[in-house]
């Protein structure tokens, strides 16, 4: 049944703490499992993303125990052949584990989800070919051949439809004989601070990774340390909640906030500001204060392009026209976001056109219609979208707000209780 997204009758006040990083969470696992001795990772996003990397780490042959936000993981007797991986929609997990994959003793198989198939792949199973690996297929599903070990050694590839392709070989390297050379040939590289986070877990975890030439990154050879892995609060999920305070003209905390991180959802206190918004840093946090009239904006998410879908919901909302750019490879994520966004938003009255590399927002009334609710399209970002304008447009319906359990099971009840 289609959830009816609650609006506010007031503006939003609030206070939160929101789950784990998903992306840390998803690299401290993996590196974690390679150590090949127990480490731990603490404050792990409860997620469907992140069941779906600790069983496809199980499915490698690491032990891994959880107790609470807490997993324990032992390495010493993986990576392991024979098993099969369910990817579900983690781009995590269909790219960062089939490098992990080329270390086992034998075939690992990966598959996911319908839309998971249509995902591009393409350029790490080439990648993990031309590294010495044997990989059977280029889309989902497709068989690792797992040899007990590559040679490694330097690698060119086209990465531009997503950074976790150059994330996903990182964060194997060392393990290889060679250790690794990454090359990024092509269009600019999106996302550049998820493969920024990945460097810096992999000198966390003891790896000497030199990246200072641009789109070149070499890891050396050697053993992944064992440490006790802490997760960051994700600043992208927290940004749909401060979203709410501009939506509304209120005021939204999220504590926890770090006073400085590689996620790219930090990202979001300069549209906030952009758009109208008091953005106010405290010791336990950070705090949003929303405009009287939320304010059009020209912006490149290029490097932030989960933001776009809480950015284009107050875009439509703004008093002047918007545009977001360099986020054509949204066309490629869980759904294709810049369709969905252009057709959501203009089911519900809303001016939104897709662009080559974007959408470009004007300002519309906009009103829900008891036919047709907001489309979530197995997207839990888009789903995300639709409750933020759900607290300005009366009526307005999700089809599928469980999607939202990829990476935040609890979202309906930390929603209502913030509108509370």
């Amino acid at each position: 049944m289609p959830w009816p997204a609650p609006t506010a009758a007031d503006p939003v006040h609030g206070r939160l703490r929101v789950p784990g990083s998903k992306s840390q969470t998803s690299r401290a696992l993996l590196l974690a499992a390679l150590a090949g001795t127990e480490c731990s990772v603490s404050g792990a996003a409860a997620s469907r993303d992140t069941t779906l990397m600790v069983d496809a780490l199980r499915a490698l042959g690491v032990a891994i125990t959880a107790t609470g936000a807490r997993l324990v993981v032992d390495g010493s007797a993986g990576p392991r052949g024979g098993g099969l991986v369910d990817c579900g929609l983690a781009g995590t997990v269909m790219r960062f584990v089939p490098p992990v994959a080329t270390l086992a003793d034998g075939p690992v198989c990966f598959d996911g989800d319908p839309r998971a198939r249509e995902r591009p792949m393409g350029p790490v199973l080439v990648a993990l070919r031309a590294l010495g690996a044997t990989v059977d297929g280029d889309a989902l599903p497709f068989t690792v051949v797992g040899g007990g070990g590559l040679p490694g050694g330097e690698v060119a590839l086209d990465a531009s439809s997503s950074s976790q392709f150059v994330s996903g070989l990182l964060l194997s390297g060392a393990r290889f004989d060679k250790g690794l050379v990454v090359v990024h040939d092509g269009k600019p590289l999106p996302s550049l601070p998820h493969v920024a986070m990945t460097v810096e877990m992999l000198r966390a975890a003891g790896i000497g990774v030199d990246d200072a030439e641009p789109n070149r990154w070499r890891v050396s050879p050697g053993p992944v340390a064992p440490r006790d892995w802490v997760v960051e609060p994700d600043l992208s999920n927290a940004a749909v909640f401060l979203a709410a305070a501009a939506a509304t003209g209120g005021v939204v905390a999220v504590t926890g906030w770090p006073p400085a991180s590689t996620q790219p959802g930090v990202a979001i206190l300069d549209v906030l500001r952009r758009i109208g918004c008091t953005v106010t840093h405290g010791a336990d946090g950070v705090t949003v204060r929303g405009p009287d009239q939320v304010g059009g904006i020209d912006v490149d998410l290029h490097d932030v392009g989960e933001l776009a879908p809480t950015v284009a919901a107050l875009a439509a909302l703004a008093d002047g026209p918007s545009h977001l750019r360099g986020i054509a490879h949204l066309r490629g994520h869980e759904t294709d976001r810049l369709a969905a966004l252009a057709r959501e938003l203009t089911a519900i009255g809303g001016d939104a056109t897709e662009t080559a590399d974007g959408l470009a927002l004007g300002p519309a009334p906009l009103r829900a219609r008891a036919e047709r609710p907001w489309r979530a399209y197995a997207d839990h970002r888009m789903a995300t979208a639709g409750a933020l304008l759900g607290l300005v447009v009366p009526g307005l319906s999700v089809d599928d707000i469980g999607a939202t359990a990829k990476t935040m099971p609890d979202f309906v009840r930390d929603w209502t209780a913030l509108l509370a």
